[in-house]
């Protein structure tokens, strides 16, 4: 019996073998076509009501994100914009009010320059004045000095002529030639 028995096995073995691979036994096809079936149907349910889903609304999730997102860059490019206008704005006005106070300043420094030149034309004018008046009292000092040496000068050339003459003769002679 024990021999039948490993007759048996062995033959069992040898049919197997010589069937070839086991998916090909068509005796096994309707238990492979329906564990396929419940396979596949099990792998669709197991798509459809979880991981479907869930991809579902991480790509939903994402797509309002990423909306968001365009939505508030628009809106920051916006008030950037507003904000490099203001920004130009108030640099124009800056450089109109820079404008301004070059021009209040050049004024106020020409009205002080002005004012100085009035004041150094006062002085140079009362210098002037004063020069003026001390040449003048050089030139009447200079002419009574030239009037007194004519006079002593005429004494001593009529002194020596050998002949005498009085003050007021020498002072008439001189006066009359100093005029012309």
């Amino acid at each position: 019996m024990a021999n039948t028995a490993n007759e048996a096995a062995h033959g069992a073995a040898a049919a197997a073998e010589s069937a070839g691979m086991p998916q090909l036994d068509f005796s096994t096809y309707p238990n492979q076509v329906f564990w396929l079936v419940v396979t596949i149907v099990v792998i669709y349910l197991i798509l459809s009501r979880i991981a479907l889903p869930r991809i579902g609304s991480v790509l939903a999730e994402r797509q309002g994100t990423i909306t968001n997102d365009i939505a508030a860059a628009e809106e920051l490019k916006l008030k950037a914009q507003e904000a490099e206008g203001a920004y130009n704005q108030a640099l124009a006005d800056a450089r109109v009010e820079a404008q301004k106070i070059i021009a209040e300043a050049k004024a106020e420094i020409q009205a002080d320059l002005d004012a100085a030149t009035a004041e150094a034309d006062a002085q140079i004018a009362a210098k002037s004045a004063e020069s003026q008046k001390r040449i003048d009292e050089i030139r009447a000092g200079a002419l009574e000095s030239v009037t007194e040496v004519a006079k002593d000068t005429a004494k001593e050339i009529v002194a020596a002529l050998g002949q005498s003459a009085d003050a007021r003769t020498v002072t008439a002679a001189v006066n009359a030639r100093l005029k012309g």
